[in-house]
């Protein structure tokens, strides 16, 4: 990753007493979030996620942070503290258990529940320490003191951890809903105490710091929800992230009051709604929600599908019933509800997937033309407000892509941060905070590690490009036989293509060249097969690239007989 200070080189040893943050994912991108903090040769882990593809992505599944900073010093980490149970935070953990299943995870209850599902089907089992707003945790050298933050999924955390080096405080995710469904709000009265106490590093949730003013309160979105029951005449079909419990009770509760039965579709979706129904999260109704293979037993009129697919994912339940390749066949009538933002780097997926259902006939409500979306993200207002309760000495932003960071950093200094003190930094840049002064110390290698299939780490860039020109510009081989003794061609060239169309008709015009090209070479004495080759590929890549205008993937074969 590219960042404002490319000369920078390997930190020095950390100062006596001092404190390291070294962030291995999450900044310079929404995603991926983990941050390191170190002290006294003790190592905390702050959340572990994951980044989801995009389209330059080809066969990967998904992106974990790089785990070599600390993968030889796993006996140093004291713990795992997770701040909330979105995939951005928790989804990685897995993978970094793998390398050592003993590391205590510490979260809040319904935190802990769902990283604990997707532990098991890795067949781990975690050794976890539930924590709630207001205690405090001695985690090694680390005191960590946990503070109710609101966010789009309940039981969010942002965690104070003061060490000899200094107070930090991190929010993770957070908003300041001043109305919330669980009537669990951001303690800023926690926050106030912590600045009185002095913060030394406010590590702040940078992804809304762009947009201006105050995030609304989930509860707005009710009213256009409520319409959209109150206009639908067959289905309706809701879809959101598999972990928004409050989104889901929304619909819940608007199907309720309009008579209809509910099943919700998708095996994340329905794993995780189990578990904060199971834990008191979310209030279902005696009979409302049925099995989805019952659903037809109801009329259309009555019926409602809760699933996943908000983002365009190609093999979510919404994107597979845009491209009729779901049980449920969507049709003229049926109203269909996208209840989530847009994960920057998802729009083309998401509308292809709007057009798609539009094809079909339904009715798409999204946030573009409807308020059935709120985020889970304080905007510059809330932001404000924090820099001016905690009144910290220093500023991280993190969560974000650069612009983010960039706005944030700008916030703590309309508010007073001296702009020395706002540090703006993108993956693997070393934080150091030495005697209440941070600065920064220096770069660590920290690149992207891929989940391929069952591969994981094993695809590179290098892989990921030639997976590209695969899909982007077709491939092209050439098989030649040369007669060893005499150098004259025995058989072939025989051509291969595949993503050219008939009209290129490469076979037919590159044939005497590539023999000329070789009868050429071999007169010359050339009759290395890995020589001629290249001559091949020279030959190839110079025609389709001059008259096609193309830059396929060439692979020569010369086979000495």
């Amino acid at each position: 990753m590219s960042h404002p200070h490319p000369d920078l080189s390997t930190p020095p040893p950390l100062a006596p007493g001092a404190v390291r943050v070294v962030p291995l994912g999450g900044l310079g991108e929404v995603g991926r979030n983990m941050t390191v903090i170190e002290h006294a040769g003790r190592l905390l882990v702050i959340d572990c996620g994951v980044l989801f593809p995009e389209e330059h992505h080809p066969g990967v599944d998904l992106i974990l942070p790089d785990f070599g900073y600390i993968e030889d010093r796993l006996d140093d980490v004291e713990a795992i503290v997770l701040t909330h149970g979105h995939e951005d935070h928790i989804g990685a953990v897995p993978y970094l258990l793998r390398l050592k299943p003993d590391i205590p995870l510490i979260g809040s209850t319904l935190t802990l529940a769902l990283v604990e599902a997707k532990l098991k089907e890795h067949r781990i089992k975690p050794y976890t320490l539930a924590v709630a707003e207001g205690q405090r945790e001695q985690l090694g050298v680390f005191d960590c003191e946990f503070v109710a933050v609101n966010h789009s999924i309940p039981d969010a955390l942002a965690v104070a951890v003061r060490t000899e080096g200094g107070l930090l405080l991190h929010t993770g995710d957070f908003k300041m809903d001043q109305l919330p469904l669980d009537k669990r709000i951001t303690d800023l009265r926690a926050f106030a105490r912590l600045g009185e106490e002095g913060v030394d590093l406010f590590l702040t949730d940078s992804t809304n710091a762009e947009v201006p003013g105050f995030t609304m309160p989930e509860k707005d979105i009710y009213p256009a929800i409520e319409r959209v029951f109150a206009k639908a005449q067959r289905r309706i079909i809701v879809a959101c992230f598999s972990s928004h419990v409050h989104r889901v009770q929304q619909v819940l509760d608007a199907a309720q009051a309009h008579g209809r039965k509910v099943a919700i579709v998708g095996r994340s979706m329905v794993r995780n709604m189990g578990i904060a129904q199971e834990l008191g999260y979310l209030h279902v109704p005696d009979g409302l929600v049925v099995d989805f293979k019952k659903l037809d037993d109801y009329p259309e009129d009555q019926q409602v599908l809760i699933c996943t697919g908000s983002q365009g994912e190609p093999m979510a339940a919404l994107s597979r019933m845009a491209n009729r390749d779901h049980k449920i066949e969507v049709g003229e009538g049926d109203t269909v509800v996208l209840a989530s933002s847009l994960i920057p780097g998802n729009e083309s997926a998401v509308y292809r997937v709007i057009n798609g259902l539009m094809r079909l006939g339904a009715n798409v409500v999204h946030k573009g033309n409807a308020r059935v979306h709120v985020s889970g993200h304080a905007s510059a207002g809330e932001l404000l407000y924090c820099y001016n309760i905690v009144r910290p000495t220093n500023v991280m932003p993190v969560h974000g892509e650069w612009r983010h960071l960039v706005a944030n950093g700008l916030l703590a200094e309309q508010t007073g941060v001296p702009k020395e003190r706002v540090m703006l930094a993108e993956d693997g840049v070393v934080v150091d905070l030495v005697d209440g002064i941070a600065r920064i110390a220096g770069a660590v290698e920290c690149g992207y590690v891929y989940v391929d299939g069952s591969s994981v780490g094993g695809t590179d860039e290098a892989l990921l490009k030639d997976r590209r020109i695969l899909r982007d510009e077709g491939f092209v081989t050439v098989i030649v036989v040369v007669d060893s003794s005499t150098g004259t061609i025995a058989s072939g060239p025989e051509v291969l293509t595949r993503g050219f169309t008939e009209d290129e008709a490469l076979p037919e015009a590159v044939l005497p060249r590539i023999r000329e090209a070789i009868e050429e070479a071999t007169a010359k004495g050339v009759t290395d097969s890995y020589q001629l080759q290249q001559i091949v590929r020279r030959t190839v890549g110079s025609y389709v690239g001059g008259k096609l205008r193309r830059r396929p993937m060439i692979i020569p074969v010369v086979i000495e007989a």
